[in-house]
């Protein structure tokens, strides 16, 4: 039996919050995400009150104005869900490193409450997919799927494959909060007052508070209010005459998908290409230090011998050296008719060879191995100009280079470790690789990092990817850098110090667990957000919705379709027919399936129920479009046990200064997440707080 611990009277009697289980770096962010900014009720269950990040966790415990449970347990068995309340809770994340515990966790709270949304973190892609699709099977059997006040998803996330798109368009395209759909890729992109429309640009999202010159997604950008303060989805008058005075935030289509490019090896010549080969060989491992050390054991053992053999049988200095290299080597005849001394000189050789021969052959498997090892890498060609240096091929730097290879970017991977999981992908896909330690001197001009455009480094050492680029400043000062750090503190000081010491190139710093609490977030309050775009202190949500059945879309044109700071229609596409279980694209667990979206469609162009279209939408919007006014989740209505009212707690807040087109928090109730309610009061159905022009945040 699991022996739990109460941090707090009353966490039995909580009802419809939400339940995180973990208490690594994504449990941490998430509990700041649905708390801080969210305005969500919420219980941790940590397996342990001071290992991993429970300590932090246990912080925002503490903080007077936070409703913040906790419950120690050291695993989610049924008597710690139950104590949780997940009987009662609207959404549960499993957030363990564990994929056995998060099923067994997920089971179990399904059978608990059969109507809670269930948000599970899988390390195995196959085996999230299967249980995804089990969970919803038993859903549907319950017979009340259809009911719309339910919201009863499973949704099966991993945190490196949510991370990755925004860390791939940070090295690309270098800013700009990214989303994408069907092996597209979009970003949110701020053009500054008085700049025209670019032609990538497919829509616009908001009109800013001011001219917004600087980068919203600096931790030290912060964005300071106008007098008329941000519009979200203005009309089409609004933009036009805003455009001379505010910055906009377009949403900008950054590239097509398309199949990796083959090798290009045969658009060389043999000749050329084999000697570029031989010139890149690591010859050098041959002359590791057990190999000096060994070899150079075994010649003086060998001088030694040929010295006592020319003092013994005077002769000629070669055959005063072979025939003690035929003896170590138990090559010679025995010395029968030799002389006493000589006889004893060959026994001594054939001992020395006894005792050395093992280790020449070790240390020349030894170096062997590893120039095999180091000969797998394809080192860049001298004229590769303007491409992406990669360091780092674990599991988050293996699918950025995926991904990396199915746009029209140029790689060249760094990796010290021959057998990190990246390197069968790298020559597979004929991408240039080093094995080599990138801290290494003279590694990173072996990348071509000085006529390179981005360096991306995701090791998991925050010490060593600040090594990394500060060698790559010095070398080419105006590289783009997108680092993984996760130490918020540290990640500040280190971008501040560099944004002061190279203002002219662009500094980024990344977490993985950062990126990937919003879309873990997401899913928790509706499978079906696509993402959530953080707008200074508001927020637009990305959903994909069907036609059919919602009045305000179906039998309207495009036109007719826009809501001023509302919703937006931004691509429309088919429904995909409900056999359609084979598609791999997916963002925050929705299969968005083939055909493909019209992502430039006219704006006369009728809706139909057959159609399905991606919305950029406010959260009361969509409330509003999906519920018809009354709260899509009418969980809310249901009253709450004991937690503390207090003023919006905004220091927490902070944590997520790396979200991009976030500003600087400020004490402020203004409410920055789907579905979020201010704290103590309850979404009714008020068409004064749905359909109010002013209501965009």
């Amino acid at each position: 039996m699991t022996s739990t611990l109460h941090l707090r009277t009353g966490l039995g009697q909580r009802s419809q919050h939400m339940v995180i289980c973990g208490d690594d770096g994504l449990a941490h962010r998430l509990a700041v995400t649905l708390d801080a900014v969210c305005g969500e009720a919420v219980t941790v269950v940590l397996p342990s009150r001071r290992e991993g990040h429970a300590p932090e966790i246990a912080a925002l415990h503490r903080d007077p104005h936070s409703p913040i449970e906790l419950l120690v347990a050291a695993r989610p068995d049924e008597q710690t869900l139950r104590a949780a309340g997940v009987e009662r809770a609207a959404a549960l994340a499993l957030t363990y490193r564990d994929d056995q515990v998060n099923m067994t966790a997920a089971l179990l709270a399904r059978s608990l409450n059969p109507s809670i949304r269930l948000v599970i973190r899988m390390f195995h892609r196959e085996r999230g997919h299967h249980l995804e699709r089990l969970l919803d099977r038993a859903v549907a059997a319950l017979g009340r799927s259809d009911d719309a006040s339910l919201d009863m998803s499973t949704t099966v996330l991993s945190d490196t494959d949510t991370a990755v798109p925004e860390l791939v368009a940070a090295a690309a395209v270098g800013q700009g909060h990214t989303l994408q759909v069907e092996g597209q890729v979009f970003r949110g992109v701020v053009r500054p007052a008085r700049t025209p429309p670019q032609p990538a640009d497919l829509a616009t999202l908001a009109v800013l508070s001011g001219a917004h010159q600087d980068d919203p997604a600096s931790e030290d950008s912060a964005e300071t209010p106008g007098e008329e303060g941000t519009q979200l989805l203005p009309d089409t008058v609004t933009s036009y005459h805003r455009q001379f005075t505010h910055g906009r935030l377009m949403l900008e289509e950054v590239t097509h998908h398309h199949a990796p490019d083959a090798p290009a090896r045969g658009r060389r010549g043999s000749g050329a290409w084999l000697r570029d080969r031989l010139a890149h060989l690591p010859w050098k491992v041959f002359l590791s230090r057990e190999v000096i050390a060994v070899f150079g054991a075994l010649a003086a053992i060998v001088v030694a011998l040929a010295a006592a053999t020319a003092l013994v049988e005077p002769g000629p200095l070669w055959k005063s050296v072979y025939l003690p290299l035929l003896d170590i080597f138990t090559m010679g005849d025995p010395a029968t008719n030799e002389s006493p001394a000589r006889r004893v000189l060959q026994l001594i050789a054939g001992f020395v060879g006894l005792a050395v021969l093992p280790l020449v052959v070790a240390a020349t498997v030894n170096a062997t191995e590893a120039f095999r090892a180091a000969s797998v890498g394809q080192p860049p060609a001298a004229d590769l100009a303007d491409h992406i240096v990669l360091v780092g091929l674990g599991k988050v730097g293996t699918r950025v280079l995926a991904q990396l290879c199915t746009t029209e970017h140029q790689v060249v991977v760094v990796e010290r470790d021959p057998h990190a999981r990246g390197v069968a992908l790298a020559r597979e896909l004929g991408v240039p690789l080093l094995l080599e330690d990138a801290s290494a001197p003279g590694v990173l001009d072996r990348a071509r990092i000085r006529q390179s455009k981005s360096l991306l480094v995701l090791t998991r050492d925050d010490g060593e990817n600040l090594d990394i680029v500060m060698a790559a400043r010095e070398a080419n000062p105006q590289v783009r850098v997108v680092m993984r750090l996760y130490d918020d503190d540290f990640a500040a000081t280190v971008s501040r110090t560099l944004r002061a010491s190279y203002p002219d190139a662009t500094t980024r710093s990344r977490s993985v667990s950062a990126l990937a609490a919003p879309s873990f977030a997401a899913a928790m309050m509706g499978r079906h957000v696509l993402g959530v775009m953080p707008v200074e202190r508001g927020s637009l949500l990305f959903t994909t919705v069907d036609v059919a059945g919602h009045p305000e879309l179906e039998g309207r044109s495009i036109h007719q379709a826009f809501r001023q700071h509302q919703w937006r229609v931004l691509a429309v596409g088919a429904v995909a027919p409900p056999s359609s279980a084979t598609s791999t694209d997916t963002l925050g667990g929705l299969h968005l399936d083939r055909p493909g979206f019209d992502w430039r469609p006219p704006h006369g162009r009728i809706l139909r129920a057959g159609d399905r279209v991606v919305l950029a939408s406010t959260r009361r919007g969509l409330d509003f479009l999906l519920t018809g006014g009354c709260s899509l989740i009418r969980r809310n209505r249901a009253p709450e046990g004991p937690r503390r009212n207090g003023p919006h707690r905004t220091s927490p807040a902070r944590e997520l200064s790396q979200s991009p087109f976030s500003a600087t928090p400020k004490p402020s109730p203004a409410l920055t997440c789907p579905y979020a309610r201010p704290r103590g009061q309850n979404r009714g159905c008020s068409q004064a707080d749905t359909d109010r022009p002013g209501a965009a945040q």
